[in-house]
Parts: structure tokens; C-alpha cells; sequence
């Protein structure tokens, strides 16, 4: 087995803790611009350069090494966990278990990265560079932008996105979000209802027809997650808005939902919809994408003395998601091994962290010279 230096170890422990100590929530620019500055600091401390911090779309990034790389690093810094959350679950770390909100989905993913480009002694010129958002969390759409830009070229993507039970993700679900608005008519529900168009009743039927888009036979989800109809209790509400969350493992049933989507009507004639947010979001990640960096990063890592890797389709989607969409081999699920993503008890491996550096090292140095 090939050893990791505890040196490495507890340098890459304190790399984490200072990042799980700023709180980063998807919906507060500025606390995650304060973990941007945090982690330019510590890209000059592993890497030797500080990066760059940029605005896009009120969403503050963070770009290490050119827009136009060779092998494209791809990590966040947004979690789901809001302002107040570290008073109830602080940083610890018993000596293999390190726990804290955002710990393992990724700020260990983020720490492994620049670990990975330490041990491979790389710089800013050398044709890797690491993007590293504020809004994954909430669909990556004030970041998808740089992220297509930044991949175009690329020969490869990897995603320090935590693994699922250790294993590697190489195929991920597309995910389709709907905010839809649909308008009827108010009126007194007691002494005249009929003269109300009944938005909730149309709501309730969108509902019922929608649950039969899904195809169960080919993964396809389709699920009504949020509702709001009415004002009082007794007035024929005049507006109901619905969210959506449609999951799909291809591209074309993604796009099969999505017109129906948008095909379907309310029954009374002058009741109205409006698809007011949402869309295709991220397509899918198919397998074949990921293919050729899985089966180098299961050489690399047996290479290396730490064994096979395993791999793993998932139902959640990452920016890895819209990267593969551009046709780039992507590999994502590298970053740390544990459990608990957007959960109380999310934990990550002290152990796997270096092992995981390492194995991302030797496969970046593969990729540059192949």
C-alpha cells in the first residue's frame, strides 16, 4: 500500500477546517465570497499563486490557472446549510472522521484538489486550472456560463464532487426544474363560486396528468415538490403555482417531458399557464462520457498500491452534468469519501483524502501527456 505522509495529511485537515468555518450558503453572495478569499488564500499556500475571484451574474467564482486548460478541475463552494448552522454541528475531527456543515459535499473535494496539483507539482502555465463556483447548490445558472467556456477545450473534466460509498460517479441523472403559474378567476366561494375559474382544481389536475410522465421502466422521474393556491378560505383562489422536478439518465427523455411540459393546457378555456422559470437545467451525463477516464483512473489507482475503484450512476446531477453535455470525457465522484450529503450527520475520511489527492495527481499527469 502506498503510504500517505502524515504531513500531507494535517496539512490538508487544516486546509478543511478553514474552509467548513466559513459558512458559504448558496443564497448569500457575500458569505461565499468570504470563503472565495479564504480559498485564494490557501491556493497561494498549496499552489504558489492566490487565483482570481470574479462576479457572474451577482454569483462570486473562483478561477486558478487559465480560462483555456488542458484538464479542467471543477469544484464549489456553496452548501446547502444556512448562516447559523456551525453553532449546531461544528468542525471536528476524531482522527479519521471529520464532520461539519459542508464537509463532505465538497469542501473536502475542493482541499483535495489543490493537494492533487501540490503532488504533482504543477503551476498556473502548466495546462490545469480549477474553477471553483458559489451556486451548485441552486443549479449552477449565474455559472454555467464560464463553466462551458472554460471546458470547451478541454480534454478532460474532473469533478472533486464527494463519491457514493466511495465509488467514482460516472453517469448522472439530468435534472429539469418547472415554476409554473397557472391563472383562473376569484369569486365569493359561497354565495357565488360558479362565477370563479378554480385555479387550484386546474392545479390539481396538472398535477394528476404530469404524474404519468415519468417512465419508470427507463428511470424517469417526474414529481411535483411545491404548491401555493388561495388567500382566504373562502374565495375561489385565483392563482396556483407549482415547482416541478423531473429526473431523466438521457438527454431525449429529458426533452420528451419537457414537451409535455409545455404542451399541456388547463381544461377551463379561459384559465391561463404560464412557465414563468425552470427548464432543462442539466442534461444528462451518459456513461460513455466518463468511460475512458474511469477505466485510467482504475490503472492509476492500482499503480499506486490503493487498489481498484469502483463506479457508480447517481440520480443527482453536478455541473459534471454540463460539461458532458459539450461531448468533454468527464469524470466526476473524485473528491472525498463518507456520507451524509445535505444531511445532519455528513462526514468525510481522513484516510481517503490523501489517497484520493494522489490517485487525482497521477491521473492529471496521465492526461497532460497522453
Amino acid at each position: 500500500m502506498n503510504a500517505v505522509s502524515i504531513e500531507l495529511t494535517n496539512r490538508m485537515i487544516d486546509s478543511v477546517r478553514t474552509l467548513v468555518e466559513i459558512e458559504s450558503p448558496s443564497d448569500n453572495p457575500d458569505a461565499c465570497r468570504h470563503c472565495m478569499v479564504a480559498a485564494s488564500e490557501l491556493s497561494q499556500a498549496w499552489l504558489g499563486s492566490p487565483g482570481d475571484i470574479y462576479e457572474y451574474n451577482g454569483q462570486p467564482l473562483h478561477i486558478w490557472g487559465s480560462r483555456t486548460p488542458q484538464v479542467l478541475i471543477l469544484g464549489h463552494l456553496d452548501t446547502v446549510w444556512p448562516l447559523g448552522t456551525l453553532q449546531r454541528i461544528p468542525w471536528s475531527c476524531d482522527g479519521e472522521v471529520m464532520r461539519g456543515p459542508g464537509v463532505f459535499d465538497m469542501k473536502v473535494g475542493v482541499v483535495q484538489a489543490w493537494a492533487a496539483l501540490h503532488l504533482a507539482g504543477l503551476g498556473v502555465h502548466d495546462g490545469v486550472s480549477i474553477l471553483l463556483t458559489s451556486d451548485e447548490e441552486i443549479g449552477s445558472r449565474a455559472s454555467q456560463e464560464v463553466i462551458r467556456e472554460m471546458a470547451a477545450g478541454a480534454k478532460a473534466v474532473l469533478v472533486m464532487e464527494p463519491s457514493i460509498d466511495g465509488a467514482l460517479k460516472t453517469a448522472r441523472k439530468g435534472t429539469s426544474w418547472y415554476d409554473i403559474r397557472i391563472r383562473g378567476r376569484a369569486a365569493h366561494a359561497g354565495l357565488e363560486p360558479e362565477k370563479g375559474i378554480n385555479a387550484l382544481l386546474e392545479a390539481a389536475a396538472l398535477v394528476t396528468e404530469f404524474a404519468t410522465y415519468g417512465n419508470a421502466e427507463l428511470g424517469t422521474t417526474v414529481t411535483p415538490t411545491t404548491a401555493r393556491a388561495g388567500v382566504t378560505s373562502n374565495t375561489v383562489p385565483d392563482e396556483a403555482v407549482l415547482g416541478i422536478d423531473v429526473r431523466a439518465w438521457t438527454a431525449s427523455e429529458q426533452q420528451r417531458v419537457d414537451h409535455l411540459v409545455r404542451a399541456w393546457r388547463p381544461r377551463h378555456p379561459e384559465a391561463t399557464i404560464e412557465i414563468f422559470g425552470g427548464g432543462i437545467n442539466r442534461s444528462a451525463m451518459e456513461p460513455s462520457v466518463s468511460a475512458m477516464l474511469f477505466t485510467l483512473a482504475d490503472s492509476v489507482s492500482a499503480g499506486l498500491g490503493f487498489g481498484t475503484l469502483e463506479s457508480r450512476a447517481v440520480g443527482g446531477a453536478s455541473d459534471g452534468n454540463i460539461t458532458a453535455a459539450l461531448g468533454v470525457p468527464t469524470l466526476d465522484g473524485l473528491g472525498a469519501v463518507g456520507d451524509g450529503a445535505h444531511a445532519d450527520h455528513e462526514w468525510a475520511s481522513v484516510s481517503a483524502m490523501g489517497q484520493r489527492a494522489h490517485i487525482t495527481a497521477s491521473l492529471i499527469r496521465e492526461l497532460l501527456g497522453s
